[in-house]
């Protein structure tokens, strides 16, 4: 048994003489890097093959309740982790993602098979390599990155890898993965996902496409959030008045917006450029919390008077729907 302490000694340099020709890798890890793989490229090239397992749900969707726990990366990050981790912002300057990103989708689909745990069950980090003469294990390990292989520095106070070479020790950990790796039921084979994931690196995209990534990663989390139980009750007949009809289609979708975050937060702020009608969208909320939440129409019916005097909607139209909307109340 030995002790890499990723000072004197680099776990990544260790490996590069472990791995040989033909050799057979598996790893179970919280996470995969590119930049791991750039890091060993000439030897993962001459491997065999290299199975792995994400130890926690990635590129898979969790339907599990979203839990702070300590010693948790979110999902999320597992998956962007592959572009590079957080203390890999060095070697993504260097403005080379594009092409190490290609190598290695390129390996990937050579070599590498990816798998992810579909439960919130504790799988062990390791890495085994098999070769021909004799089995070896690391252990334990974060995840597969250049931090972890000990060539950047990370936030650990200590990255202590034992290595081992001893058949029962390792005949453990060989079995263990081999176990996990065909129970389907706790398994799911992620590897075209990670590819086509990787392949955004390099491939050529439109303004457009990018411009709906930002908004994807920005408003993802809120929209897996979004249940019927949190939209308007559309029964009540809000979108039938003649003033929602008034409303533009971005206006109609801040109305909502606005409605939702009102049931849920009991608060709203309404921000944007100037021109853009923040003005008329009250009215519209105002109507529809009349018809929904039935709140007092005395207050009401002057909050219509003071936005009647700012907006140029004629009162004959805001008095059929307030009218209309004291009759279903």
């Amino acid at each position: 048994m030995e002790i890499i302490d990723n000072v004197q000694k680099l776990l990544g340099d260790d490996l590069k003489s472990t791995l040989k020709e033909n050799s057979k890798v598996s790893i179970a890890a919280s996470y995969f890097s590119i930049y791991a793989y750039e890091s060993l490229k000439k030897e993962l090239e001459q491997i065999d093959e290299l199975k792995f397992i994400f130890n926690s749900p990635t590129f898979i969707k969790d339907k599990i309740e979203k839990e702070q726990r300590e010693f948790y990366i979110p999902k999320r990050n597992r998956e962007r982790s592959i572009y590079g981790t957080e203390f890999e912002i060095k070697l993504k300057n260097e403005l080379i993602q594009k092409a190490i990103a290609k190598e290695c989708s390129n390996w990937i689909r050579k070599k590498v098979t990816f798998k992810s745990n579909k439960t919130h069950g504790h799988l062990p980090s390791f890495i085994n390599v098999e070769n021909t003469d004799k089995q070896t294990t690391y252990m334990p390990i974060q995840g597969f990155s250049t931090v972890d292989l000990g060539y950047e520095r990370g936030d650990y106070i200590a990255n202590i890898v034992t290595k081992s070479s001893d058949y029962n020790f390792t005949k453990t950990y060989f079995e263990l993965f081999q176990q996990v790796w065909v129970d389907d039921e706790r398994m799911e084979d992620i590897t075209t996902q990670v590819i086509e994931y990787i392949s955004t690196v390099y491939k050529e995209n439109s303004p457009e496409f990018i411009y709906f990534v930002i908004l994807y990663n920005i408003f993802n989390e809120f929209l897996e959030d979004i249940n019927e139980d949190l939209l308007p009750n559309e029964a009540t007949g809000f979108k039938e008045t003649e003033i929602w009809n008034r409303l533009y289609s971005f206006q109609k979708d801040a109305v909502i917006g606005i409605i939702n975050k009102l049931q849920k937060y009991n608060g709203c702020i309404l921000a944007d450029s100037v021109e853009l009608g923040k003005t008329g969208l009250p009215i519209g909320k105002t109507i529809q919390t009349i018809y929904y939440i039935k709140i007092d129409l005395i207050m009401m019916f002057f909050i219509i008077l003071i936005y009647h005097e700012i907006v140029d909607i004629p009162m004959a139209l805001i008095w059929e729907d307030l009218i209309g909307a004291i009759m279903i109340w």
